[in-house]
């Protein structure tokens, strides 16, 4: 558990200066069709990407880590497309905030608690059935998993949410341009 560990710490820490290359590439991310359910299920399928690899060797370990740093960087510009259908949703109320330039109206319009918990549950029981430790003489309900469910669900709480919503606010603010 605590080589598991210092891999969240240091992916943490490398999300953290994520964000500060997000803009790097212009913004010209569009679809023609977008819609809640389709951004949505591909959300849920890239969440199913974002795995922990195991710690014996460590150039397979740096692969592991930069393929779930790449699905959690995927996962967070999706946002871009979630923030073009709320928009889409309510042109006035988000164009005010853009054209004040206010971001912190735009986290409050994107911001739905309900929908964070539901996402924040749903990875840790992906966690918790996809991060189990099997074997073939399983005695009693006592689970083991690879990585405490709790971390990945706090993980998503802490940092792939708000980095999605930041992208989200960053984006509006440049959709009038």
């Amino acid at each position: 558990m605590a080589s598991t560990r210092s891999r969240l710490l240091f992916l943490s820490s490398i999300i953290s200066s994520l964000y500060l290359y997000m803009f790097v590439a212009g913004d010209s991310d569009s679809a023609n069709t977008l819609s809640l359910d389709a951004i949505r299920d591909s959300l849920i399928r890239q969440e199913d990407t974002i795995v922990f690899c195991d710690d014996g060797n460590y150039a397979n370990t740096a692969q592991c880590d930069l393929q779930c740093l790449q699905a959690l960087s995927r996962r967070i510009h999706y946002g871009k497309f979630v923030a073009e259908v709320k928009f889409r949703d309510s042109p006035e109320e988000y164009s005010t905030a853009i054209h004040a330039q206010d971001g912190d109206t735009l986290m409050k319009l994107l911001t739905f608690k309900n929908v964070e918990e539901m996402v924040k549950r749903r990875v840790e029981k992906k966690a918790m059935v996809f991060g189990q430790e099997v074997t073939l003489n399983n005695v009693g309900d006592n689970e083991t998993y690879k990585i405490d469910p709790s971390i990945v669900s706090r993980l998503y709480d802490e940092w792939v949410m708000p980095l999605t919503k930041l992208v989200q606010v960053k984006y509006l603010l440049r959709r009038l341009d």
